[in-house]
Formats: structure tokens, sequence, C-alpha cells
């Protein structure tokens, strides 16, 4: 089936007499490749000769996107004194590259030439934007699968946690034998600056369905939550056996990463709404779901999404069958991703329910789902 013509991969590349800066924008689709820092080379101005010297390009990176910039060079002719020019690193935070560098003048009559205005965006940018989110989560899965978390930036005082338990980023058992990502569906929340994932992993060699979800604050990752299942964690009376290929298999037919035409696009009200209703009213809570759609558990299962359920007209009160601890919004892409603990006829499970809507109806419903007693490891 072809790509859809929705998804982008844009690669921008900005040169000049003294600026080079780079910026790459995380893809879509998946968007598994990680990004790699890049130094700038020196800019250059005026007329060469001897003696001069060359502005040392610069590279910074803060919140894991890529900056990086070339210093100005001046030189003077024989016989002449030369200045370099202003260095400039360009500057990147909260993923807005911004140029610096400025160049060194040109050198006439054996007089020294003036070095260079500093280079625009000196300054940082604490924005939350789409494709610092998307990289954050491209730069998670890259760490993962090296089993090296030490590229990730992460605030001092970040939680982690795995099914439910609290622990050190990289030291469990999964993060120790994970793989490559074969595929991940994405949320990017820009108004909570969060960003939320089902996706397929290898663990020593097995596909595994995991979900994730990954809180920024200036550019560091504040938050992580991560849900493991392994063949025998869903053990609810009505569990369906895990299918990690069905994930993928059925992603193109659903469009995850399709932007969502302006006339049909969700609000974040309606997203929010709509899986709050789902939880807290379950299972008479599945409103509005098109005769076409799909539920996935773990990527088993392949039911109707009205299947074992009803539409009830009232909306929820205070209460309810299941509370949602968090919902990620993603109103580009009307997709909204919900976790929780579902305890209907269970020891209590994990769960992450990510949706995809569109003209005030869901196209599909995709849950990840393991016991873990009925803790979070956030309340």
């Amino acid at each position: 089936m072809a790509t859809s013509p929705f998804c982008n991969r844009n690669l921008l590349g900005l040169s000049g007499i003294a600026v080079s800066l780079t910026l790459m924008l995380g893809g879509c689709g998946g968007g598994d490749e990680a990004p790699s820092n890049t130094a700038g080379a020196a800019g250059s101005s005026g007329l060469t000769g001897v003696g001069g010297t060359s502005g040392a390009g610069g590279s910074t990176t803060t919140g894991g996107r890529i900056g990086s910039g070339g210093g100005g060079s001046a030189s003077g002719p024989v016989g002449g004194t030369s200045s370099g020019g202003t260095s400039g690193g360009a500057s990147t935070s909260g993923g807005v590259a911004t140029a610096g560098g400025g160049a060194g003048g040109a050198v006439t009559g054996g007089t020294a030439g003036s070095s260079g205005a500093a280079g625009s965006g000196g300054t940082s940018s604490g924005e939350c934007t789409r494709e610092l989110l998307d990289g954050m989560l491209d730069d998670y899965f890259a760490a993962l699968s090296a089993g090296d978390p030490s590229t990730l930036p992460l605030a001092t005082n970040v939680k982690f946690t795995e099914n439910a338990q609290a622990g050190q980023l990289g030291m469990t058992e999964f993060w120790k034998n994970a793989g490559d990502t074969k595929y991940s569906q994405r949320a990017l929340d820009t108004t909570a600056c969060s960003a939320a994932a089902q996706a397929v992993v290898p663990e020593s060699g097995e596909d595994l369905p995991i979900g994730l979800r990954i809180k920024v604050v200036g550019g560091k990752m504040t938050e992580i939550e991560t849900i493991v299942v392994r063949p025998g964690d869903y053990t609810a009376s009505f569990a369906v056996d895990s299918n990690p290929a069905a994930i993928i298999d059925i992603a193109e037919d659903i469009g995850w990463h399709d932007e969502v035409p302006q006339a049909q696009r969700p609000t974040r009200q309606q997203l929010t709404a709509w899986v709050d209703k789902y939880f807290r009213a379950f299972p008479s809570g599945v409103c509005n779901v098109t005769s076409a759609c799909r539920r996935l558990e773990n990527g088993g299962g392949n039911f109707s999404c009205g299947t074992g359920a009803s539409c009830s007209a009232s909306t929820p009160t205070t209460g309810g069958e299941f509370e949602p601890r968090v919902i990620v919004v993603d109103e580009v892409r009307g997709i909204a991703a919900g976790f929780t603990i579902f305890d209907f006829q269970t020891t209590g499970h994990l769960d992450m329910h990510m949706i995809k809507m569109s003209g005030g109806q869901v196209h599909a419903v995709h849950a990840i789902l393991r016991n873990t007693n009925g803790q979070s490891g956030w309340d």
C-alpha cells in the first residue's frame, strides 16, 4: 500500500558564507532512526591571505536535538594583520535550532578586517515542538537498542518505571536485551509536552508489544513510563494471545501518522472526553465508533470496537469504573492515548489505550495491557 501523502520526512540544510546549520526533523510512520550530532564547518568571508585564522565551528545540543554552526574567518593579504570572525556555534533547546556565527570582515590595504557580527539565535528557546517530541522518542528507542541511556537528555530527578516498578533506567532485563524497534505509532502532545507510543520491540529475538510515555520539561525527560508485555503477562480470563505482527500489519490501513484534514480534525476536548468516557463508563462508554473500527489487545483479538460494549448517552460523573490517570492528546494526527488500571474481572492490569479519531468518529482502538496487580507505579 502506498505511503500516506500526509507522512513526510524532511531534511533541511542551511549554508551561507558564515553559517552552517543542519537540523534533522524526526520522521513519521514510526520514525525509528536516531539522529546524529554534526559539527559545523567554519564559515568564511573576505579575502584569503597568509597568516589568517579561522573561527571554530561549534556544536551544541540540548534536549537531544541537533545544532551546529560555523564560526567566521578572516585573513589579510601578505604583510597585513587579520582578525578571525566571531565564532558562533548553533544553540538548540526544546528542539528549536538557532543559527549562530558571524563572518570575519575582508581585509584591504594591509589593515585588519573587522570581525563579523554575531550570528542570529545566540539565545535558546524552551518551546515544545512536535519535532522535539518525535526526536525524544527516536532518541529513546535508539538508546534502548544500544542498551545505553547515557545519551538521553535526562532530568536529574527523572522517574522511570517499567511494568509499574520504579527503577534505574538501563538496568532492567528488557533494557539489557532489547533490539532495534521494528515499528512505533505515536502521539505528540505539545500542550502537555508529552509523547506516547505503542511499539514492537524484540527482546532476545522475540517481538514484544510495548507502551511508552515520556514527559519533557525544559528539553529534559522528567517522566518515562513503560509497559513491556511478554507471553503470559496478560492474565484476564478473557485475554487473547499477543500478536505484535498484527500491530504492524494493520497500521497502514489505520493511518496512525496521517494528519487529519482541518475540517475533520478533532479538538483536544473531543479526544480527551472520548477516552475519559471510554474508561469511566466502561463497558457502556464506547461511543461514536465506525463499523470498520477494530480493537487490538497487545496486537491480538482484532475485535470489532463495539464487541462486548455499548454506548451510554450520559456523561460520566466523578468516579466510574476506571479513572484515566494520564491522557496524551495529538490533535494533528487525531490520536489520544490514555493510561489507567484496567481491573474489570482481572487482578488489575496496567493499561494504555490508543485511539484514532477523525470526523467525530473513532476508527481504531489499540490497547497494551499486562498484569501489575493493580499497581501503576505513579499513584
